[in-house]
Protein backbone atom coordinates (compact mmCIF):
# COMPACT_ATOMS: atom_id res chain seq x y z
CA UNK A 1 0.00 0.00 0.00
CA UNK A 2 2.88 1.97 -0.04
CA UNK A 3 2.85 3.35 -3.22
CA UNK A 4 0.25 4.29 -5.54
CA UNK A 5 -0.55 2.38 -8.93
CA UNK A 6 -2.53 5.38 -10.43
CA UNK A 7 0.28 8.01 -10.95
CA UNK A 8 -1.28 9.47 -14.76
CA UNK A 9 -4.60 11.36 -14.98
CA UNK A 10 -4.57 10.10 -18.37
CA UNK A 11 -5.03 6.03 -17.23
CA UNK A 12 -7.94 4.16 -18.87
CA UNK A 13 -9.64 3.31 -15.53
CA UNK A 14 -9.03 7.28 -13.95
CA UNK A 15 -10.36 8.49 -17.96
CA UNK A 16 -13.62 5.60 -17.39
CA UNK A 17 -14.19 6.91 -13.76
CA UNK A 18 -13.96 11.52 -14.88
CA UNK A 19 -16.29 10.65 -17.90
CA UNK A 20 -19.23 9.58 -14.89
CA UNK A 21 -19.42 12.89 -14.52
CA UNK A 22 -21.13 13.41 -17.58
CA UNK A 23 -24.73 12.09 -17.62
CA UNK A 24 -24.77 10.61 -21.18
CA UNK A 25 -22.03 8.40 -20.23
CA UNK A 26 -23.92 7.60 -16.46
CA UNK A 27 -26.59 6.45 -18.55
CA UNK A 28 -24.79 4.24 -20.81
CA UNK A 29 -22.68 2.43 -18.53
CA UNK A 30 -24.91 2.13 -15.89
CA UNK A 31 -22.98 3.35 -13.30
CA UNK A 32 -22.09 5.98 -11.13
CA UNK A 33 -19.80 7.66 -8.73
CA UNK A 34 -20.36 8.38 -5.09
CA UNK A 35 -17.43 10.04 -2.66
CA UNK A 36 -16.55 10.45 0.42
CA UNK A 37 -16.58 7.56 3.63
CA UNK A 38 -20.11 8.10 4.20
CA UNK A 39 -21.40 7.63 0.63
CA UNK A 40 -18.50 4.61 0.08
CA UNK A 41 -19.56 2.82 3.71
CA UNK A 42 -23.03 2.60 2.08
CA UNK A 43 -22.19 1.63 -0.81
CA UNK A 44 -20.12 -1.30 -0.06
CA UNK A 45 -23.15 -2.84 2.08
CA UNK A 46 -25.46 -2.21 -0.61
CA UNK A 47 -27.26 -4.88 -2.76
CA UNK A 48 -29.10 -4.83 -5.84
CA UNK A 49 -31.84 -6.59 -6.41
CA UNK A 50 -30.11 -9.18 -8.15
CA UNK A 51 -28.22 -9.53 -4.88
CA UNK A 52 -25.24 -8.01 -6.67
CA UNK A 53 -22.86 -5.78 -4.60
CA UNK A 54 -23.60 -1.90 -5.96
CA UNK A 55 -20.10 -1.12 -5.29
CA UNK A 56 -17.38 -2.34 -8.15
CA UNK A 57 -14.37 0.04 -7.78
CA UNK A 58 -13.20 1.98 -5.56
CA UNK A 59 -10.31 4.69 -6.04
CA UNK A 60 -8.47 5.80 -2.48
CA UNK A 61 -5.15 7.31 -1.15
CA UNK A 62 -3.07 5.26 0.77
CA UNK A 63 -3.53 8.05 3.52
CA UNK A 64 -7.32 7.33 3.17
CA UNK A 65 -6.83 3.54 3.03
CA UNK A 66 -4.99 3.70 6.39
CA UNK A 67 -7.44 6.06 7.95
CA UNK A 68 -10.54 4.51 6.65
CA UNK A 69 -8.87 0.88 6.85
CA UNK A 70 -12.62 -0.83 7.86
CA UNK A 71 -14.17 0.38 4.72
CA UNK A 72 -11.79 0.05 1.98
CA UNK A 73 -11.43 -4.13 3.71
CA UNK A 74 -15.20 -4.15 3.31
CA UNK A 75 -14.82 -3.15 -0.38
CA UNK A 76 -11.97 -5.98 -0.91
CA UNK A 77 -14.43 -8.80 0.91
CA UNK A 78 -17.87 -7.24 -1.01
CA UNK A 79 -15.49 -7.91 -4.60
CA UNK A 80 -14.80 -4.32 -5.83
CA UNK A 81 -11.45 -3.37 -7.30
CA UNK A 82 -9.51 -1.08 -5.06
CA UNK A 83 -7.35 1.12 -6.67
CA UNK A 84 -4.93 3.11 -5.01
CA UNK A 85 -4.28 6.40 -7.01
CA UNK A 86 -2.18 9.88 -6.79
CA UNK A 87 -4.31 12.57 -4.71
CA UNK A 88 -3.81 14.98 -7.29
CA UNK A 89 -5.35 11.89 -9.94
CA UNK A 90 -7.78 11.40 -7.51
CA UNK A 91 -8.97 15.21 -7.49
CA UNK A 92 -8.60 15.35 -10.43
CA UNK A 93 -12.00 12.92 -11.10
CA UNK A 94 -13.67 14.27 -7.87
CA UNK A 95 -16.65 16.57 -7.94
CA UNK A 96 -15.77 18.41 -4.63
CA UNK A 97 -13.85 20.91 -3.90
CA UNK A 98 -11.75 19.32 -0.52
CA UNK A 99 -11.50 15.50 -1.91
CA UNK A 100 -11.57 12.79 1.24
CA UNK A 101 -9.77 10.22 -1.10
CA UNK A 102 -12.30 7.39 -1.16
CA UNK A 103 -14.23 7.36 -4.23
CA UNK A 104 -16.73 4.80 -5.69
CA UNK A 105 -18.00 3.71 -8.86
CA UNK A 106 -21.41 2.00 -8.02
CA UNK A 107 -24.20 0.43 -10.09
CA UNK A 108 -27.04 2.32 -11.18
CA UNK A 109 -29.34 1.26 -8.37
CA UNK A 110 -32.88 2.74 -8.98
CA UNK A 111 -36.14 0.41 -8.76
CA UNK A 112 -39.17 -0.46 -11.25
CA UNK A 113 -42.15 2.27 -10.63
CA UNK A 114 -44.00 -1.55 -10.54
CA UNK A 115 -42.03 -2.95 -8.02
CA UNK A 116 -42.69 0.57 -5.59
CA UNK A 117 -46.22 -0.44 -5.74
CA UNK A 118 -46.46 -4.04 -5.21
CA UNK A 119 -44.58 -2.70 -1.82
CA UNK A 120 -47.83 -1.37 -0.80
CA UNK A 121 -45.87 1.79 0.50
CA UNK A 122 -47.33 4.12 3.14
CA UNK A 123 -45.24 6.87 2.83
CA UNK A 124 -43.62 8.21 -0.94
CA UNK A 125 -41.94 11.59 -1.62
CA UNK A 126 -42.53 12.52 -5.56
CA UNK A 127 -40.16 14.86 -7.03
CA UNK A 128 -42.05 16.70 -9.83
CA UNK A 129 -39.98 19.24 -11.83
CA UNK A 130 -37.10 19.35 -9.32
CA UNK A 131 -34.55 20.35 -11.40
CA UNK A 132 -31.57 21.13 -8.59
CA UNK A 133 -29.69 18.73 -7.95
CA UNK A 134 -28.80 19.69 -4.19
CA UNK A 135 -32.76 19.66 -3.77
CA UNK A 136 -33.31 16.31 -5.02
CA UNK A 137 -30.41 14.92 -3.09
CA UNK A 138 -31.88 16.67 0.31
CA UNK A 139 -35.45 15.62 -0.21
CA UNK A 140 -33.93 12.05 -0.82
CA UNK A 141 -32.45 12.59 2.86
CA UNK A 142 -35.15 13.92 4.19
CA UNK A 143 -37.50 11.03 2.86
CA UNK A 144 -35.29 8.29 4.22
CA UNK A 145 -35.10 10.62 8.15
CA UNK A 146 -39.13 10.53 7.77
CA UNK A 147 -39.07 6.78 7.36
CA UNK A 148 -40.62 7.00 3.95
CA UNK A 149 -40.83 4.03 2.05
CA UNK A 150 -39.89 4.99 -1.22
CA UNK A 151 -39.01 8.34 -2.98
CA UNK A 152 -40.19 8.51 -7.01
CA UNK A 153 -38.24 11.26 -9.69
CA UNK A 154 -40.56 12.15 -12.24
CA UNK A 155 -39.58 12.39 -16.12
CA UNK A 156 -39.02 15.94 -15.66
CA UNK A 157 -36.78 15.94 -12.53
CA UNK A 158 -32.97 16.34 -12.25
CA UNK A 159 -30.82 12.62 -12.77
CA UNK A 160 -30.85 10.90 -9.44
CA UNK A 161 -27.24 9.68 -10.13
CA UNK A 162 -25.83 14.10 -10.55
CA UNK A 163 -22.77 13.61 -8.33
CA UNK A 164 -24.26 16.80 -6.77
CA UNK A 165 -27.81 14.24 -5.84
CA UNK A 166 -25.57 11.66 -4.83
CA UNK A 167 -23.53 13.73 -2.25
CA UNK A 168 -26.61 15.58 -0.81
CA UNK A 169 -28.39 12.33 -0.30
CA UNK A 170 -25.48 11.77 2.72
CA UNK A 171 -25.86 7.62 2.04
CA UNK A 172 -29.62 7.46 1.91
CA UNK A 173 -29.79 7.09 -1.77
CA UNK A 174 -28.84 3.20 -0.73
CA UNK A 175 -31.51 2.97 1.82
CA UNK A 176 -34.67 3.09 0.53
CA UNK A 177 -36.14 2.34 -2.83
CA UNK A 178 -35.87 4.98 -5.64
CA UNK A 179 -37.77 4.94 -8.97
CA UNK A 180 -36.72 7.58 -11.93
CA UNK A 181 -38.65 8.79 -15.08
CA UNK A 182 -41.71 7.92 -14.44
CA UNK A 183 -44.11 10.62 -15.82
CA UNK A 184 -46.15 12.40 -13.06
CA UNK A 185 -49.54 11.37 -14.26
CA UNK A 186 -48.27 7.27 -14.43
CA UNK A 187 -46.79 7.74 -10.60
CA UNK A 188 -50.18 9.81 -9.25
CA UNK A 189 -52.79 6.76 -11.13
CA UNK A 190 -50.53 3.87 -10.12
CA UNK A 191 -50.19 5.42 -6.23
CA UNK A 192 -54.03 5.91 -6.13
CA UNK A 193 -54.59 2.86 -7.55
CA UNK A 194 -52.42 1.18 -5.07
CA UNK A 195 -54.57 2.76 -2.21
CA UNK A 196 -52.47 5.94 -1.66
CA UNK A 197 -53.86 9.30 -1.15
CA UNK A 198 -51.75 12.02 -3.25
CA UNK A 199 -51.15 15.34 -1.83
CA UNK A 200 -49.18 18.47 -3.85
CA UNK A 201 -47.53 20.34 -1.60
CA UNK A 202 -47.69 23.97 -2.56
CA UNK A 203 -47.64 27.33 -0.83
CA UNK A 204 -50.65 28.35 -2.50
CA UNK A 205 -52.68 25.84 -1.75
CA UNK A 206 -56.39 25.66 -0.77
CA UNK A 207 -55.86 23.30 1.98
CA UNK A 208 -53.82 23.72 5.26
CA UNK A 209 -51.28 21.33 6.48
CA UNK A 210 -52.61 21.99 10.43
CA UNK A 211 -55.99 21.64 9.28
CA UNK A 212 -55.28 18.09 7.32
CA UNK A 213 -53.93 16.72 10.98
CA UNK A 214 -56.35 17.91 12.81
CA UNK A 215 -58.84 16.59 10.68
CA UNK A 216 -56.96 13.21 11.10
CA UNK A 217 -57.08 12.99 7.21
CA UNK A 218 -53.25 12.04 7.51
CA UNK A 219 -53.05 8.88 9.31
CA UNK A 220 -53.67 6.65 5.72
CA UNK A 221 -50.68 5.79 2.82
CA UNK A 222 -49.92 9.18 1.57
CA UNK A 223 -47.41 10.21 -1.09
CA UNK A 224 -46.77 14.18 -1.44
CA UNK A 225 -45.54 16.12 -4.66
CA UNK A 226 -43.23 18.33 -4.54
CA UNK A 227 -42.29 20.52 -6.80
CA UNK A 228 -39.58 23.16 -8.77
CA UNK A 229 -38.79 25.15 -5.65
CA UNK A 230 -38.39 28.61 -7.94
CA UNK A 231 -42.15 28.40 -9.90
CA UNK A 232 -43.45 25.29 -8.04
CA UNK A 233 -45.92 22.92 -9.23
CA UNK A 234 -47.58 23.72 -12.87
CA UNK A 235 -51.45 23.94 -12.24
CA UNK A 236 -52.11 20.68 -14.75
CA UNK A 237 -50.03 18.81 -11.53
CA UNK A 238 -51.46 20.21 -9.14
CA UNK A 239 -55.08 19.39 -10.78
CA UNK A 240 -53.71 15.52 -10.16
CA UNK A 241 -53.70 15.31 -6.40
CA UNK A 242 -56.18 14.39 -3.98
CA UNK A 243 -55.74 17.86 -2.12
CA UNK A 244 -53.00 20.97 -2.56
CA UNK A 245 -51.63 21.49 0.97
CA UNK A 246 -49.70 24.68 2.41
CA UNK A 247 -47.39 24.84 4.74
CA UNK A 248 -48.61 27.28 7.14
CA UNK A 249 -46.44 30.36 7.69
CA UNK A 250 -47.00 31.29 11.37
CA UNK A 251 -44.33 33.97 11.02
CA UNK A 252 -43.14 36.87 8.97
CA UNK A 253 -41.11 34.35 6.47
CA UNK A 254 -42.37 34.76 3.23
CA UNK A 255 -41.91 30.68 2.10
CA UNK A 256 -39.86 27.50 2.98
CA UNK A 257 -37.03 26.37 0.64
CA UNK A 258 -38.15 22.88 -0.92
CA UNK A 259 -36.54 20.59 1.54
CA UNK A 260 -37.64 22.75 4.68
CA UNK A 261 -41.64 22.11 3.57
CA UNK A 262 -40.43 18.63 1.97
CA UNK A 263 -38.90 17.64 5.51
CA UNK A 264 -42.32 19.19 7.57
CA UNK A 265 -44.84 17.17 4.96
CA UNK A 266 -42.86 14.29 5.25
CA UNK A 267 -42.56 14.31 9.20
CA UNK A 268 -46.31 15.22 9.77
CA UNK A 269 -47.41 11.99 7.88
CA UNK A 270 -45.01 10.09 9.38
CA UNK A 271 -46.03 11.34 12.98
CA UNK A 272 -50.08 11.29 11.74
CA UNK A 273 -49.53 7.17 10.73
CA UNK A 274 -47.69 6.94 13.71
CA UNK A 275 -50.17 7.67 16.02
CA UNK A 276 -53.20 6.12 14.04
CA UNK A 277 -50.80 2.45 14.57
CA UNK A 278 -50.77 2.59 18.01
CA UNK A 279 -54.17 4.02 18.50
Amino acid sequence: MGTPELISPRSPRVTAARRLARRAFRGKERRFIAEGPQAVREAVEHRGDDGAPTLVELFTTVEAAERYAGIVEAAHTAGARVHYADPAVLADVSQTVTPQGLLGVCRFLDSPFDAVLRARPRLVAVLAHVRDPGNAGTVLRCADAAGADAVVLTDASVDLYNPKSVRASVGSLFHLPVAVGVPVEEAVAGLREAGVRVLAADGAGDDDLDDELDAGTMGGPTAWIFGNEAWGLPAETRALADAVVRVPIHGRAESLNLATAAAVCLYASARAQRVRTVS
